[in-house]
C-alpha cells in the first residue's frame, strides 16, 4: 500500500466509529485530500456511506474470509491514488473468530498486517478517568497494535472531557477530539 493510513476502531459496536470515520472522511474531503476508505469485515452498509463521504468507492477487508494475498491486494487497489487510507473496524478492535491470529477476522488482525496506526472511539457517556484503563488495556493488549489516539465520543460536558482527557494524557496517548453526547 502506497496510501499513508489508519484504522478507527472501539472496544465495542456502537461506539461511534462509523459517525467518526464519516465526520474523518468528510473532513479530509473538504480539505482536498484525497482519501478512500475500507470497512473491516462483511459489512456493506457503511461502505455505502464512506463512498459518499469520501466521493470514491469503499471495500470491505475481512482477514477471517480472505486470504493474505487477497487482502493485499484490494488493499492496494482501494488506496491506489490515495493521500490516506481510512479503514473502519468492525465491533471490538480485538473481536474476531476463535482462531489463527491474523485469520480472525478482527481489526487488529489488519492493523498488525498492515502496520496502521489505530485511533480508538471511546464511548465515556458512562464513565470519567476509568476511560483511561480501558485506553491502556487497548494500548497493551497486542504488541503488534500500535494506539495513535482517542477520540472521546458521548461527551457530557467541557468538564467531562477534560477529566477523562486528563487521565487518559498519563499514557502518553493523544485524545485527539471529543465528540459530545446528542440524542439526535
Amino acid at each position: 500500500m502506497s496510501a499513508h493510513g489508519l484504522i478507527i476502531a472501539a472496544p465495542h459496536s456502537g461506539a461511534g466509529k462509523t459517525t467518526v470515520t464519516l465526520a474523518v472522511l468528510a473532513a479530509l474531503m473538504r480539505r482536498g485530500v484525497a482519501v478512500r476508505a475500507a470497512k473491516a469485515g462483511p459489512d456493506y452498509i457503511d461502505p455505502a456511506f464512506h463512498a459518499a463521504a469520501a466521493g470514491a468507492p469503499s471495500v470491505n477487508l475481512d482477514s477471517w474470509a480472505m486470504t493474505v494475498p487477497l487482502l493485499d491486494t484490494m488493499t492496494a487497489q482501494a488506496a491506489d491514488g490515495a493521500d490516506i487510507f481510512v479503514i473502519e473496524g468492525v465491533m471490538g478492535l480485538f473481536d474476531g473468530a476463535n482462531t489463527a491470529p491474523g485469520r480472525r477476522g478482527a481489526t487488529a488482525d489488519l492493523a498488525a498486517h498492515f502496520d496502521l496506526p489505530v485511533v480508538l472511539v471511546l464511548d465515556v457517556s458512562r464513565q470519567a478517568q476509568s476511560a483511561a484503563a480501558v485506553v491502556r488495556g487497548f494500548a497493551t493488549h497486542d504488541p503488534a497494535v500500535r494506539i495513535a489516539g482517542v477520540i472521546l465520543n458521548r461527551v457530557a460536558s467541557e468538564r467531562h472531557s477534560v477529566s477523562v482527557g486528563s487521565a487518559i494524557a498519563t499514557l502518553d496517548i493523544p485524545v485527539l477530539g471529543a465528540v459530545p453526547r446528542a440524542a439526535e
